[in-house]
């Protein structure tokens, strides 16, 4: 991908070539995005469309204080929670402040564990599932960080928190999965 001066240049004349190489580059991270949380692919391809709409429409405002990613991400971002606000308005999330994850109780050696086992497609299916088991506030934090290989700044500034928050969802997220998980494979040394 060429610079991004260069880059937002080109979007700004409306250059076809350049917007679809930005859509290359972000749309399937974006619907991964929104099918993590809305777990609806019809609504995924909606974000996904929603955003490029937005980014053809909004180009003009982006100051390029982060990077068009970055931007990109929390436009997609804040369509998913529009659209989470429609459909659960019930919905709350929780409060960072109080820890309510219990000490890991099930503790296991990941690299004693066969790699035929790790890479089944039983065991990446149970990867998917304690993802999906995830609150969206942790899901989405992982999702950005471990998945689409974001920085800790770049998914809290996707996500308009604290970098300092954006590593404790990570960690209570890893850690959510980490005994999850460890049930799983626990089981399947057993056996």
């Amino acid at each position: 991908m060429e610079p991004q001066p260069e880059l937002i240049h080109r979007l700004r004349q409306r250059d076809k070539a350049a917007l679809a190489e930005v859509f290359d580059r972000y749309s399937d991270r974006i619907y991964r995005l929104g099918l993590s949380l809305l777990r609806d692919e019809q609504a995924a391809d909606g974000v996904v469309q929603d955003t490029f709409v937005a980014l053809i429409e909004n180009l003009d405002t982006f100051e390029g204080r982060s990077s068009l990613g970055t931007w990109l991400y929390r436009v997609a971002y804040n369509n998913i929670m529009g659209r989470l606000r429609r459909q659960k308005p019930q919905v709350q999330l929780e409060d960072d402040s109080t820890p309510n994850y219990p000490l890991p109780t099930n503790l296991i050696d990941w690299q004693e564990l066969p790699e035929d086992l790790l890479s089944s497609a039983e065991a990446m299916q149970q990867v998917q599932r304690a993802i999906d088991a995830l609150s969206p506030n942790l899901r989405v934090v992982f999702v950005l960080r471990d998945i689409e290989g974001l920085t800790t700044m770049e998914a809290a500034t996707t996500l308009g928190i604290s970098p300092g928050t954006a590593k404790v969802r990570l960690h209570r997220a890893r850690l959510a999965l980490r005994e999850t998980l460890a049930n799983y494979f626990q089981e399947r040394i057993i056996e």
